[in-house]
């Protein structure tokens, strides 16, 4: 099997991840050492959240926390985040996790104004800033198009939403693990992460970082292990991991950093680029593929592509069920970014790899797509 879907899930997993994880579920409880600050549980996830800080550039790693995913995290943030001002300038490019909480009032009371974007992706950051006005509060930013490939200016966006005053928050489901991130430096207020794709983690990981000082009222209470006696919050203070944690998935996500951190996230996405290149110069060379990006301008590790007789949904099932090659069809929970690009009707086929893609893998499909574009007629 050739497996390029993996903007969906990275698969296969470092052998450490998954060492790590069947490690934990033969060792006590990791949840059960929080409250004495003792014991493999609490090195665990503090290693974690250091491991995490050294990665996306966060100075102050005890303001990162878990939650199930980036869906999960989103959901938190807009439901909670202090309101600078009821408008919500976001892009063209967002994944439905964002559109969502957004268009279904999570964030209550919020105006949500939608910057767009080029064909291929890419938001101006002056087009962004020509769009605030006083009543805007905050910038949410996809950094990595989970469609084209295309990675934003989040140094640019940071610094005008600095300068304006505004939050600026940042999601990195797609970017974190192959693009390297700066969150201090970047000014960012918040930034969200998925623990199952770039980071190599299990699926049921991920969480933010939140700045400090920056008010985030929880909507879900519960037990968390520290102070059991207090009954309500007065302060900023709050405790944002109420429940039971992951205690088998962190030390797996932990796995799958320390996997980034000692290949270096610079040379991962250099060599993913590399490998990013070989598919635009192979796809430009079959005759009725269309690709929905360019070789020096879409630099993340994913792109879309249509092929000229036959839907999306058609091509990736020929690849699967003829090929033995995963791929995605279809809109990729990302609306917006198809009316930029034309292909709101029926979507694209997504083509993306990981750290561990081969480039025998990509070879391969290079020559299946050859094979089946003849077969189209094209």
């Amino acid at each position: 099997m050739i497996y390029l879907n993996n903007a969906a899930t990275t698969y296969p997993k470092p052998q450490c991840v998954t060492d790590a994880y069947t490690a934990a579920f033969s060792a006590p409880p990791a949840g059960q050492f929080r409250s004495s600050g003792q014991g493999r549980g609490q090195d665990i996830f503090t290693r974690c959240r250091e491991n995490l800080g050294r990665l996306f550039g966060i100075g102050d790693p005890e303001r990162i926390y878990f939650t199930s995913g980036a869906t999960d995290a989103l959901n938190q943030l807009f439901h909670g985040l202090e309101r600078r001002g009821k408008k919500i300038l976001t892009t063209q490019t967002e994944h439905n996790s964002v559109l969502r909480p957004l268009y279904n009032g999570i964030a209550e009371g919020a105006e949500v104004e939608i910057v767009p974007c080029g064909r291929f992706g890419r938001v101006s950051p002056e087009e962004a800033e020509k769009r605030i006005t006083p009543d805007t509060g905050m910038i949410v930013l996809n950094h990595c198009s989970n469609v084209t490939g295309m990675i934003q200016d989040a140094a640019r966006f940071g610094e005008i939403a600095k300068r304006h005053g505004l939050l600026f928050l940042l999601d990195a489901s797609q970017s974190a693990g192959c693009i390297p991130i700066d969150c201090d430096a970047w000014h960012a207020d918040a930034l969200v992460f998925t623990g199952h794709k770039g980071l190599f983690g299990p699926q049921g990981t991920g969480g933010y970082f939140l700045r400090k000082g920056v008010g985030l009222r929880p909507y879900r209470y519960g037990g968390t292990g520290r102070d059991s006696s207090r009954l309500t919050y007065g302060d900023e203070e709050y405790e944002y991991e109420a429940g039971t944690q992951n205690g088998h998935g962190i030390p797996a996500l932990n796995a799958g950093v320390e996997y980034i951190l000692e290949r270096g996230v610079e040379q991962i996405a250099e060599e993913e680029q590399r490998l990013m290149g070989l598919l635009y110069d192979g796809l430009s060379d079959i005759r009725g593929v269309t690709v929905y990006g360019e070789k020096g301008e879409n630099l993340g590790p994913v792109l879309s592509l249509n092929l000229a007789g036959l839907r999306p949904s058609e091509l990736a099932y020929i690849l699967q069920n003829g090929y033995e090659t995963v791929a995605r069809a279809g809109l990729h929970c990302a609306p917006l970014i198809h009316q930029a690009m034309g292909t709101e009707e029926h979507g694209t086929v997504r083509i993306s790899i990981s750290a561990l893609t081969k480039e025998q893998e990509v070879e391969e499909f290079l020559g299946n797509m050859r094979e089946i574009a003849a077969a189209a007629g094209n």
